[in-house]
């Protein structure tokens, strides 16, 4: 007699507390009033961005918060700098970036923008190259002094490598940012997101107003093609649809004090003028 050996439970995966904290704020806007908070990290930091065009560190790291560290923090942050390059060779990826620019310096955080949608799927639709493209990126370094050097440096230069390699002849286009930081750069992003959906938004309940529109207009009609037919059969005459007038802005009240405060002149004082003024002439 065999017995039946029932299926050994999974364990369910236990959250750490690092994980759940991850989302928190580096500290409280009020001040460090917490002396244990989680460092900003390049996951919680850009969660704004397109992981798929990201490349940084991706380990957490978890530290006793003190003033002293806070400061250390700051100090490391205004040591960065960022380079901007305005076009992306074609299949080039956020790691390659990444690969390529630490041979002149640390790099800190990598982000690539990708090329536009519409863009993407009338290329795969005509052409044979499936891979993401990127159109533009931004490489962080860890010393400002390094990133100035690198761009003054690599603008207008080839990219090079060993012969035969793909973009070997292609040219980077860079330049340095002066002043400019990481965190504004998640800024604009999220900026210019939130700019697209309210845009997006707008789009979508305008052409819902137009469709109401049409639908109404089609089920008037309708209404009115079987109201003429009954008429038609008791011999009276048909009826028309009136087109309805666009209604005139509203006049501002400065407008209105402005039309009363104008003076105005009687017929027999304008044939005055107007003979005084012919009169100087002949």
């Amino acid at each position: 007699m065999v017995r039946s050996t029932k299926s050994a439970k999974t364990p369910r995966s236990v959250q750490s507390p690092a994980a759940s904290s991850s989302k928190e704020l580096p500290f409280p806007q009020d001040g460090f009033a917490d002396n244990s908070v989680e460092l900003p990290s390049s996951e919680s930091e850009d969660e704004g961005m397109d992981h798929e065009g990201f490349a940084g560190p991706s380990s957490k790291v978890v530290k006793p918060l003190t003033p002293e560290g806070l400061a250390a923090f700051n100090a490391e942050i205004a040591r960065t700098g960022v380079v901007y390059i305005s076009r992306i060779p074609p299949g080039m990826r956020p790691e390659k970036v990444r690969h390529l620019m630490t041979h002149y310096g640390e790099v800190g955080r990598v982000y690539l923008q990708k090329e536009d949608p519409k863009t993407t799927y009338l290329r795969r639709k005509y052409t044979t190259d499936k891979k993401p493209h990127f159109t533009e990126g931004w490489v962080e370094f860890k010393d400002k002094k390094v990133a100035r050097t690198v761009a003054a440096m690599l603008n207008a230069q080839p990219i090079g490598g060993k012969k035969g390699t793909r973009w070997r002849d292609d040219v980077w286009t860079m330049t340095y940012l002066p002043k400019f930081k990481w965190n504004m750069l998640t800024e604009q992003i999220a900026h210019e997101a939130a700019a697209r959906t309210a845009k997006l938004r707008v789009e979508i309940t305008q052409s819902r107003s137009e469709q109401n529109e049409y639908l109404r207009n089609v089920e008037l009609a309708r209404i009115v093609d079987k109201r003429n037919e009954k008429r038609k059969e008791k011999g009276l005459e048909p009826l028309q649809l009136k087109e309805k007038r666009e209604k005139r802005p509203p006049v501002d009240d400065d407008s209105r004090e402005k039309r009363k405060k104008r003076p105005r002149v009687d017929d027999d004082a304008r044939n005055t003028q107007l003979q005084d003024v012919l009169g100087s002439i002949f």
